[in-house]
């Protein structure tokens, strides 16, 4: 990710201090061809700028949902008006723990930048 549509979102991968992507990894592991086209779909949307199905969490960290499949999660951060940090992802049943490790990688990124 760290992709840019005129008029919408910059989309980045959130790095943790392993240097590692969380949600890059959790991504690529998915198995469902379909919840994949459906993650690329709305990051495409993102990147001009339309939310689709999300909602606010806590602790700066939204989740976009997808209904299909075990309930898909993509967790993120917007810094700024146009900046939205991918953080990671999960689906219903991991809910509670993706959302805390999406949180913790919020206030990661939040301190190294700020």
């Amino acid at each position: 990710m760290g992709e840019r549509c005129e008029g919408g979102m910059d989309i980045r991968s959130y790095i943790d201090p392993q240097g590692r992507k969380p949600f890059n990894a959790w991504f690529d592991c998915l198995q469902d061809s379909r919840a994949k086209a459906a993650i690329k779909r709305r990051l495409d949307l993102f990147l001009r700028g339309g939310w689709g199905d999300t909602r606010y969490c806590r602790g700066g960290v939204w989740e976009m949902r997808f209904d299909l499949g075990p309930g898909h999660r993509v967790y993120f951060g917007r810094d700024g008006g146009s900046i939205v940090l991918l953080l990671g992802g999960g689906d219903k049943a991991s809910q509670k723990r993706d959302l805390d490790r999406a949180v913790e990688a919020w206030q990661d990124y939040v301190e190294q930048t700020r």
